[in-house]
């Protein structure tokens, strides 16, 4: 290891932390479902407004994905937490899911991919681009309509992150989001 001041270098690993714990849900053609948990997801543009996860090949939701071109990101709240790991530790080759953690499916508005009703935020999604990455492929999806808890906004229509109580994922713990520490251009506003 090189020290430069108090720095260590380190080999490069995924070493971007905390990243968003999301739910992503998916269908067969049958319009089965099923869920994934994913942390390697974010937003990618604004205009129109896109969004990526990325899968890796093998999971069984990858198939239905690349299939089908639709996906749904359910953020979830700290009150499911137990059933994101679940999610993520078992597949949905050898369980149904959603009868596992009795997490609620929710009919989308454009997408086949089912909401998952526990979860504040729920992102419909549809392909636009896959990028092979190597461990990983990014699916690159346009956001084609958004639904939110009634309860989890603020006074300005926002989502209001005491109430929605999101989750990240950091070095294998799943923590909370809900400490303000500084608010956009408060740097400005404060000189």
């Amino acid at each position: 290891m090189v020290t430069i001041s108090n720095k260590i270098k380190k080999a490069p690993y995924t070493a971007l932390y905390p990243v968003p714990a999301v739910l992503v849900t998916c269908a067969d053609e049958n319009l089965k479902p099923n869920v994934i948990t994913i942390a390697w997801t974010g937003t990618v543009n604004s205009v129109p407004p896109m969004v990526y996860v990325s899968v890796r090949p093998d999971r069984f939701s990858y198939k239905l994905i690349k299939e089908t071109g639709e996906f749904v990101i359910n953020v979830p709240s700290a009150g499911i937490v137990k059933e994101v790991d679940f999610c993520g530790m078992n597949s949905g080759r050898d369980v149904d899911k959603f009868a596992a953690t009795g997490l609620t499916p929710l009919p989308a508005a454009v997408v086949k991919a089912p909401l998952i009703k526990e979860c504040p935020v729920n992102i419909e999604c549809q392909v636009k681009q896959v990028i092979e990455l190597g461990s990983h492929h990014m699916f690159i999806g346009e956001i084609v309509s958004v639904h939110i808890d009634q309860d989890s906004l603020n006074q300005k229509g926002q989502v209001d992150m005491d109430l929605a109580k999101a989750v990240s994922y950091c070095a294998g713990e799943y923590r909370g989001v809900d400490l303000i520490i500084g608010t956009h251009g408060y740097s400005r506003r404060s000189r």
